[in-house]
């Protein structure tokens, strides 16, 4: 038996500082109705999709940088976008920066949302491996301020049951950290939706800029072949006023391969007919978790957090 369907990764070009949201969200669902043109029941848009990527730049005030930030689900912002999707019946994932108030005391987080084909929020997730630094390194021409401007998420990895199956949510460096996926996992999702705005240069250490995208595809494919799982993956990509960005957008088959690609650094919609029980045999077989794996042994993974390697 298998069930398929089409999924879509919609990916965005540049956003510059002065490009609207509302010129954004034009682009968005114009990318929600070539998706549902094609077919696709669900839409993975980027990190931070309404916006360019503010944490390259230092702001001292929330004055300075609010302006990037959404309050309330639908923003005011988010709002065609969630007509849209009611109206057409195709769900979407979307990344943006949250801003609320809780406890008394205003709350900052990197996050995405899953909607619904009913235009209806079926979870939320708050990215938890935040990159970058809190204070600027001093390099007059790159920053990536993240800690700055975020909270560490702090809903963990939780996994949400949707009319095509349970699904995950992670944004952007989540996909480095195989824990992220694993956790998924465990809680039996099928598919893995994520959203990323990476730079082409490390700003920790002079590397050669095509690691960038072949790391992005290695951490991936890993994640989808070792979880039995789909991965949709969308970028926001290109040279935000002269800041680039990859692109490499795909779709990520349980299999590990990579079933279809973006091939430029501008707004590109991909898609795939997905059987989400591709991964079943996998689940059965290799990675039959229950059978297998041995938690026994894997107590270091969350009683220590980093190592220290002798000189």
């Amino acid at each position: 038996m298998s069930r398929r369907e089409i999924h879509a990764v919609a990916q965005l070009g540049p956003i510059h500082l002065s490009d609207s949201k509302e010129a954004v969200v034009k682009r968005l669902v114009g990318m929600l109705r070539e998706a549902y043109g094609r077919g696709a029941k669900w839409v993975t848009f980027p990190e931070l999709a309404l916006t360019t990527f503010f944490p390259r730049y230092l702001y001292d005030t929330p004055e300075e940088y609010d302006v990037f930030f959404e309050e309330g689900l639908p923003s005011p912002a988010m709002r065609p976008l969630f007509e849209a999707a009611g109206e057409l019946g195709v769900g979407f994932y979307l990344g943006y920066a949250e801003k609320l108030e809780q406890d008394g005391r205003t709350r900052r987080f990197n996050t995405s949302v899953l909607v619904g084909p009913k235009g209806e929020v079926l979870g939320k997730y708050r990215k938890i491996h935040l990159p970058g630094t809190a204070e600027p390194i001093g390099d007059p021409e790159f920053e990536h301020l993240e800690k700055r401007y975020f909270e560490v998420g702090d809903l963990g990895f939780p996994t949400f049951e949707t009319p095509s199956g349970r699904f995950g949510m992670c944004i952007c460096n989540d996909r480095r950290w195989p824990e992220t996926f694993r956790v998924m996992a465990l809680q039996g999702a099928e598919l893995f939706m994520l959203g990323y705005n990476t730079p082409t240069r490390n700003i920790h250490h002079p590397e050669a800029a095509h690691l960038r995208e072949f790391h992005h595809r290695l951490s991936l494919q890993a994640a989808a072949y070792q979880n039995a799982a789909w991965v949709m993956a969308a970028a926001k990509c290109g040279s935000e006023d002269g800041f680039a960005m990859i692109g490499g957008s795909m779709i990520v088959a349980p299999t590990g391969e990579v079933m279809c690609r973006a091939a430029t650094e501008e707004d590109e919609v991909i898609t795939f007919d997905c059987d989400l029980d591709l991964g079943a045999y996998l689940r059965r077989s290799v990675f039959d978790f229950a059978r297998h794996r041995r938690i026994e042994h894997y107590g270091l993974i969350t009683s220590q957090t980093g190592v220290e390697v002798p000189e």
